[in-house]
This record gives C-alpha cells, structure tokens and sequence, in this order.
C-alpha cells in the first residue's frame, strides 16, 4: 500500500516508516523538520520537506505520492510550552491539520490513521483507562488532540473519510537505527540514559508523596515498535475507530529509575523536586479494544526491553541525530 506519513521524521513516525518499508508499503514522508531530523527518515522512503502550515504544499506532495493512506504524527507535544503558548498548539495541530484532512479530501483518499494521546483524558476516574472514558483535558495539547479527533469524525460524516485513532501512553524505546531525539527532551527514560551517558548531572523526579507504593507517579510504557505494529494492523480496517496503545500495566518513576541504573550499570542520580501541575498519580491503559479488532498485542511488553532498546540506540547515537 502507499502511505503518506506525516512527521516522519519524529521520533515515533521514523520507526512506524522503518516498520511499515519492513512490511512491504511504498512510503512518503512529509515533514518540515522543525522537530524532527532528516537522518532519521528511513532512505528507502520518499521525502518531502514541507509545512502543513501550506494547503498547496501538502496537497501537491500528498497527490503526488498517490497515497491509498495518510498516518499523521505531526505535531508540537510539549505539555508545558502548550499552556505557555496554546496559540502555537491550536495553529499547528488542530488548524494545520485541517489543511491535511481538506488536501486529503481534494486528492480522494478515504483512509487516515492519527496519532493521539492519552492526555485528551485528564485525570483519570479509573485505571485501567477504557476509550469510553470521559475527555477532560488539562491544557492546550491534549485539548488541541481532543479537538482534532472531533474534527475527524465531521470529516467522516460529511466527506466519507475513515479514521483510526490511536491514543498513545508512554512512547518509549528504540529500534537499532531510529531512536529518541528531541530538542527539548521532557520524556522520563531517555533523561535518564543522558545521566548514564554523562549528558546531565542527574535526573528530577517531580514529585514523591503521589499516593502510589514508592510515592511516585506510575506510567504505562509502551514500546515504539509495537506503536508501530498497530498503525499497520489499521491500514487493513475498513470502519473508524478508537484505540487506547499500552501495555496494561505501570511503572512507577523509582522503578523506571532502578531498571535503569541496572541495565546501564551507571549510578544515575536523582534529585527531588515538587510536584508538577496536572500530573495524574496512575496513567494506565486498558488496550483490550485494539486486541480485540486488530489482533494487536505488544510484543516488548517487559520495561526492561523497553530500556535495553533505548540504552543501547543512545550508547551508539550519543549526539542523537547528526546533521
């Protein structure tokens, strides 16, 4: 199948372009390496480097790759920029957005899979979180998600346009070439690794009196291969649908800490700090629903292989991504 695949340079669109090539799919990576890098695009893909912020733009690359389906990863996902600057997260991930449903709508394609998140849910009033969960966002970027799951479902009814959802937990892990790069890094694991590496004097944990067994927030964490493999297993779905991605099971940040310290072999300190606003005590996916239509289940569920994947992408790429 050809694929267009939007912000395939990213740290998640560059493994599921690397899986979806190992598969077999012809691909097109569009992206305007504002956050990504071009090294982490796979060379058997086509690259485009272009803004969704530009309807001709995206319209002209998407007609051009003849796609049969679009997968959007691209967007800005720092929650603390986002309520410094929602302005930035409304532009780019709701209204450029719209001019990538409206180019795909001009060029006839009926399929778009979309990368989402679980912060649409808020603070959760149960673990593990189902997707008939209520959406209550705590700032701009799970909002600006939230708003274009919406928008998703309009463009359905109006325009014929399927769509599968997919609500990320915690992205972790790497494959041997395409890893974690960002910018601003605010993710627990690849922080840690950067202690183990010499790049920081220590990681922060922020905040140790949640009302979990060491005092710590608990996290599913998901390994980006199996990411991956869902958005793949969604190409072949022929209805809309939404699906929560994790492992069912959390982790807390001492413990994420620990395995960590164990696989590397490094000391890694730690510093404590207060509690972050809006951080949830247990973020914990039910994934039954994707199980259930996809014949999707993770296949690096264990956090240590979600570790030793990451340390051992890091240990090779200290720099990350040279460009």
């Amino acid at each position: 199948m050809k694929v267009f695949v939007t912000g395939g340079a990213g740290y998640v669109g560059s493994v599921c372009v690397e899986e979806l090539l190992n598969a077999g799919h012809e691909v097109t990576v569009f992206d305007n390496l504002s956050e990504g890098h071009r090294p982490a695009v796979d060379p058997r893909a086509s690259f485009v480097r272009g803004d969704l912020v530009s309807f001709e733009e995206v319209k002209k690359a998407l007609a051009a790759s003849r796609a049969e389906a679009v997968m959007h990863y691209a967007a800005n996902a720092l929650v603390g920029e986002s309520v410094q600057n929602p302005s930035k997260y409304f532009r780019n991930n709701v209204a450029n957005g719209i001019n990538l449903l409206d180019a795909v709508r001009e060029c006839g394609v009926k399929k778009i899979i979309f990368s989402s998140t679980c912060s649409t849910y808020g603070n959760p009033e149960r673990v593990p979180i189902t997707e008939d969960h209520s959406q209550r966002p705590l700032n701009p970027y799970g909002l600006s998600k939230m708003m274009f799951e919406q928008i998703l479902k309009w463009y359905e009814t109006v325009h014929g346009i399927k769509h599968v959802i997919f609500r990320y937990f915690n992205a972790a892990g790497c494959t041997a070439k395409y890893g974690e790069h960002h910018r601003i890094e605010t993710h627990l694991i690849p922080n840690i690794l950067m202690v183990a590496l010499g790049k920081k004097p220590h990681v922060e944990i922020f905040g140790t009196d949640y009302d979990t067994p060491d005092g710590t927030c608990i996290r599913d964490y998901i390994h980006v291969v199996d990411l991956a493999d869902a958005h793949i297993r969604a190409l072949v779905r022929k209805e809309s649908a939404v699906y929560n991605l994790g492992n069912g099971a959390g982790h807390s940040v001492r413990q994420a800490l620990n395995i960590s310290r164990k696989i590397t072999g490094h000391e890694i300190p730690a510093v404590e700090r207060p509690r972050r606003s809006g951080d949830a005590s247990r973020l914990i996916a039910s994934s039954h629903r994707a199980t259930r239509d996809l014949g999707w289940m993770p296949k690096l569920p264990r956090i240590e292989s979600i570790v030793e994947s990451a340390w051992r992408w890091h240990r090779d790429h200290p720099e990350g991504y040279v460009e």
